[in-house]
């Protein structure tokens, strides 16, 4: 079989293949490529939480260098990098969902149910943040509840402060399942 003989999917080697350069470029293209309206509220939404993540990220490490900038290297610089591992962390599953869409439709084209399951998966991926950080909220800092949630609140509160991890890392690893079943 010849190299000119090999049919590429629509897109692949086309006009779209330098549609979007890099992460900058891939967000317009994936709100301007996705029909599912799910998809597109989650890219603005998500694009804007993680400019916020990032922007809150880079001053606290900020912060955190210009008290610790006297002091010596050893367990200071294992937090600094910790700082962008966090940020790291929060922010790649956020851009997830708006990657792969615009990967898959420069590639394969657009198919509406897969913009959409990723835009679910991103939401839940907040909701699970949401969750983490009450999780990890400190006794002395924790508010009396009230309401329809306030069971639910108590159990959270009640859980040891590493179970804050458990759902955004589960939220996560949902994000690339539900890429990689769909695709």
């Amino acid at each position: 079989m010849t190299e000119a003989s090999v049919e590429e999917p629509d897109g692949a080697n086309g006009p779209d293949e330098e549609a979007y350069a890099g992460l900058f470029g891939a967000i317009p293209y994936a709100l301007g490529s996705s029909r599912s309206w799910l998809f597109k509220s989650y890219v603005v939404v998500g694009g804007l939480v993680a400019l916020v993540v990032t922007v809150l990220i880079a001053l606290a490490l900020v912060t955190l260098v210009s008290r610790t900038a006297t002091a010596g290297g050893g367990s200071l610089t294992l937090s600094r990098a910790f700082f962008v591992l966090v940020g790291l962390a929060v922010v790649g599953p956020l851009l997830a969902p708006i990657l792969f869409v615009a990967r898959r439709h420069r590639r394969v084209g657009d198919e509406k149910r897969y913009d959409a399951s990723l835009a679910l998966a991103g939401y839940l991926f907040f909701a699970a943040l949401y969750v983490g950080v009450v999780i990890t909220i400190p006794a002395a800092q924790q508010q009396p509840v009230s309401g329809a949630l306030a069971g639910v609140v108590a159990f959270l509160y009640a859980l040891p402060g590493i179970w804050g991890l458990v759902p955004p890392v589960a939220a996560a690893v949902d994000i690339y399942l539900t890429h990689r079943l769909l695709r």
